[in-house]
Order: structure tokens, then sequence, then C-alpha cells
């Protein structure tokens, strides 16, 4: 008798259909992801390749003016915001409490505003300068030495004044989540306060202070206000001079990709310190470090310290800035002032929505079609965080305004109405690069939101017959209500703040708060900057003081 076969042919595997979140998710990802494959495209195809001349004349001086002052400013931040962590958080001394927030204010200043309270504050014809020739009884500024203002240096002061709460941040969680046992045991074996930094605290907050620090030289790379005003040639005002002066824009795309490339490299050493050294604690058990009491004499000395880099980043852009602010209070009514604010706020208004609902509609996308998808898809999505505004703008302008003239000619055909320039003309430009620059910075709150849901929720309102759109408006929305306003906050925040970005797209005679302390202080008009910047710091601390109390 003959064996019939009656195994039950497996149906095919059903291909999933596109529906509207996956393809939206991939949409976004794309427009996400433009701005920089288009700064390629360019820089590999320029209508007038300038690349050979850059290379001979300007490239090496801008590249090594930027390779030391991120050197400087490595040094700098992880010195100064491991150290201030480090006594913060292993010693009482008086103030301590306090100063656990204070340190962490310089975030509300931006870098070019502390250029210029700080350039105010040491020229010949500043306080310093002119109590010194007073004091002293000299006449000239051949009668004594005073270093260079204007210098790199001092703009590597500014900057460090200015990131080290990146790494005081992640360096201070890194130190508190450590076991008090391990302090313990190295006190036991003769370990003094400086061995027991370098053997014990130091090799385990590594990851956190390297993943500090990389953020800190992303900033630096990126910033413009700052290295201009200090007069110190890099790859960011290397862009503005090529394209702006020199009129090549495929030049300028040839600096931001060695810029681009320079921050993917950092990103690529910052992981790779974070996978190579990995500690984690032995479990929910452990004690928490205990701090020591410090003497009288060395806590007002540990104070002191850590009071430096909050005066220089904090206290003396305030300072300056709100004595000028307040000698001619007439300018708080200048009509260029309200339109600034007005233009702000519109744009970082538009901005942060349009950033957080796409990275919503993203997030929420991805978990839909399948989580290795949003696992690679989540990561690149990132990368316009790291890109530098003028790259960015590079990569926005240039394609957009091709699209435009596009636009403009197909409306002309059709009705015989010149519409003009839409996108480039308009506000639209910026808002577009504003929400490339920092759909990071929502997606990883928007993202960490999602998680801290129970799938259990949404499972059970998609059986109660709620359909995805649904189940997003009455189960997650509700829940990450907090988390949402928290990235509509710190989205705005930086849009705030953001220059080099607005002063490439923005459109002509457009000011905001941010280009208006720009052009006043590049004019040495201080007295009528300081209200806009003193407006940009107030709205700063909002976002820094969210921060400090989120990471209480």
């Amino acid at each position: 008798m003959t064996q019939q076969n009656t195994q039950v042919p497996r149906p095919a595997r059903a291909i999933p259909r596109p529906d509207l979140w996956s393809l939206g998710a991939f949409a976004i990802a794309v427009v996400v992801l433009a701005p920089m494959a288009s700064v390629l495209w360019i820089a590999f195809h320029p209508t007038e390749n300038i690349w050979p001349h850059l290379l001979a004349t300007v490239l090496p001086r801008y590249l090594a003016n930027t390779l030391i002052l991120m050197l400087g400013v490595a040094v700098l931040t992880a010195a100064v915001g491991t150290g201030a962590a480090w006594l913060t958080t292993m010693y009482r001394f008086p103030g301590r409490g306090w100063l656990d927030y204070v340190l962490l204010f310089p975030l509300a200043i931006p870098a070019y505003v502390g250029a210029y309270a700080l350039v105010d504050f040491l020229q010949y014809a500043g306080p310093v300068q002119s109590g010194l020739r007073e004091v002293m009884g000299f006449e000239t500024a051949r009668d004594y030495w005073f270093p260079q203002v204007r210098s790199r240096g001092m703009a590597v002061v500014v900057l460090s004044a200015a990131l080290y709460p990146y790494v005081y941040l992640l360096a201070r969680a890194a130190f508190r989540e450590q076991s008090g046992g391990s302090y313990e045991v190295a006190r036991a074996l003769g370990c003094g306060p400086w061995r027991l930094f370098a053997r014990v605290g130091l090799p385990l907050a590594r990851p956190a202070i390297a993943t500090g620090v990389a953020l800190a030289l992303m900033e630096t790379v990126a910033d413009y206000g700052t290295v201009q005003h200090f007069g110190v040639q890099t790859l960011t005002t290397g862009i503005f001079s090529t394209w702006l002066n020199g009129n090549n824009a495929g030049g300028a795309a040839q600096i931001a990709g060695v810029v681009l490339t320079l921050i993917l490299v950092l990103l690529g050493l910052e992981r790779i310190s974070r996978r190579g050294a990995r500690f984690h604690r032995v479990g929910r058990s452990a004690r928490p470090v205990e701090p020591a009491t410090l003497s009288p004499a060395r806590g007002w000395l540990a104070f002191g310290l850590c009071m430096v880099p909050v005066s220089v980043g904090f206290l003396l852009p305030v300072a300056v800035m709100g004595w000028h602010g307040l000698r001619r209070p007439e300018v708080w009514l200048s009509p260029g002032l309200a339109e600034a604010l007005g233009n702000t706020l519109v744009t970082g208004g538009l901005a942060a929505g349009l950033t957080v609902g796409a990275a919503i509609f993203l997030v929420y996308g991805l978990r839909l079609i399948n989580r290795s998808v949003a696992r690679w898809i989540l990561p690149v999505t990132t990368l316009g965080y790291a890109a530098p505004g003028a790259v960015l703008a590079v990569g926005i302008l240039i394609p957009l305004a091709a699209l435009d003239h596009q636009l403009a000619d197909a409306v002309l055909a059709v009705s015989g109405w010149d519409p003009g320039l839409m996108l480039t003309g308009t506000a639209a430009a910026l808002v577009l690069a504003y929400s490339v620059r920092f759909f990071g910075v929502a997606q990883g709150a928007v993202d960490a939101a999602f998680g801290r849901i129970s799938p259990s929720l949404p499972m059970a309102a998609r059986s109660l017959g709620r359909t995805p759109g649904g189940a997003l408006r009455s189960v997650h929305l509700p829940l990450m209500r907090g988390s949402v306003a928290t990235a509509l906050l710190v989205v705005f925040v930086d849009c705030v703040k953001e220059l080099p970005a607005t002063l490439l797209l923005r459109p002509f005679n457009y000011n905001t708060l941010s280009t208006r302390v720009f052009e006043l202080a590049s004019l040495e008009r201080l007295e009528e900057a300081a209200p806009a910047a003193l407006v940009v710091m107030a709205v700063g601390l909002l976002a820094v003081a969210l921060l400090a109390r989120t990471h209480r």
C-alpha cells in the first residue's frame, strides 16, 4: 500500500501592505535626512569646482583652527564638568545643594552672548582695563600688558564656559549611580581623595564623560557667532565666507561636507568609547555614595572653584547685558525688538509643533510596522541634531530655491500670476531647518515616552475596535502629555537660540531675537542688543529649570 502524503501546504506569507502610518513615517525620515544627502550631492557635483583652491589656500587654516578649538574645549569641559560633578557628589560643603542646580545655568546662555559680554567686560574701554588704568596710573595701552581679548584662547574659554554643563550633567548622574561600597573598599585599601577619583570614580564614569565631551565638541564645530566675534576662522565661518562673500554654493557645500565628516567621526568615537567600556551596578540594593564633609576652609575652596565656571558662563553675561539693558530703558520699546520677538515666537512655535508632531507620527508609525525597522531608522533620523545649522542651511536652501523657482514658473504658466518665492522668500525654509535640526531632540523624548507605556493598554484599545489613530488619541497621547510638553519647550528654546541656520535662511529684513543680538553686537551697539539677549536668556532658563527638575 502506498502512503499518501497528507502534509498540508503552508500558505504563502502575506506581504504587509503599506498604509498611511508606514508611508508617512518613511516620508518624515526622508525629509529629515534629505538636507545632509543634498550637501553631499552638491559637494560632489558643484557648478564650479573650487576644491583644489580651497585645499591649497584656506581649508587647512579653517580645519586647524577648528581642531585646536575642539582640543581646548574638550580639555576644559572635561576638567570643569567632571571636577564640579565630583565635588558636588562626593563632598558636603557650603552651598552644595544650591550649586547642584546653578552649575546648569550656563546652558541657558548662548555662547555668542557670552562672547559679547566677555569682550565688552575686558576690552580697552571696558571696566577691567579702565579700572586698571585708573588704579595704576597708566595712560595708554602701551604702559601695561593685557591679554589679547579677541583671540582663539578667549574663544575656547567662552565656549567651554557655555558647554561644560553637558559633561557636568552626565558625569554627576554617573557618580550618583555608582555603589558606595566600591569607595569604602578603596578607602580601606588606603586610597586617598585623589587616588579615589583617579582609580575608582573616573574609570567608572568614563563613558558618561566621553558622551558629554562629544556633545560639547559638536556644539563647538557648529558655533558661528562666538568664533566670528573673536575673529577665529573655522570651518563654519568658511561656509559663510565662501557662500556669501565668494558667491560659490558648491564650495560652501564642500566645506560643509568636511564639517559633516568631522561630526560623523565624533559620533563614531563616542559610540566606540561607550561600547568599549560598560559598567553596571550590582543591583538596586547597592548603597548610594555617602558624601564626606569637608573642613570649612576646604569647603569654601570647593565652593569657589565651582563658582568660577558659573561666573564666566552665567553671571558675567547676565550682569553685562542687564547693565546695558538698564542704562537705556527706551530700547525695550524699540519696534525692531517687538518685531524680532514676534518673528521668533511664530517660527519657533511653528517649528516646535511641526517637529514634535512629526516625531510622534514617525515613532508611532515605525512601532506599528516592525520594531526591528524602528531600531535602525530611529538612530539615523537623529543625525540632523548633530549636523551644524550652517550645514543644514546649505542642504536646504539650494534645492529648495530650485524647487521654489519651478513652482513659481508653473503657477505663472497656468494662471498668468507670478507668486514670487513662496518657500525661500518666506520663513518656511527657516521652519523646515529648525524642524530638521532639532528633530532628534523631539524624537528622543517621544520614543522614551512611548517606551514607558505598557503594551497591554493600546492592545486593549485595538481589541475594542479602535483604529491605530484612535488608540494614539485615546491611550498614548493622554499618557504622554508631560513628555510632549517637555519636547515642545526644549525644541522651542533651541529654535530661539539657533543662529547660523537663521542667518543663512531668513528672508530679507526678517530678524529673530538671535539675529538681532548678532547684528547689533557686531556693530558694537550692545545697549540695543541687550534686551533681545536678555529675552533669549530668560527663555533658555525655562528649559534649564525643567532640565534641573527632571534630573533632581
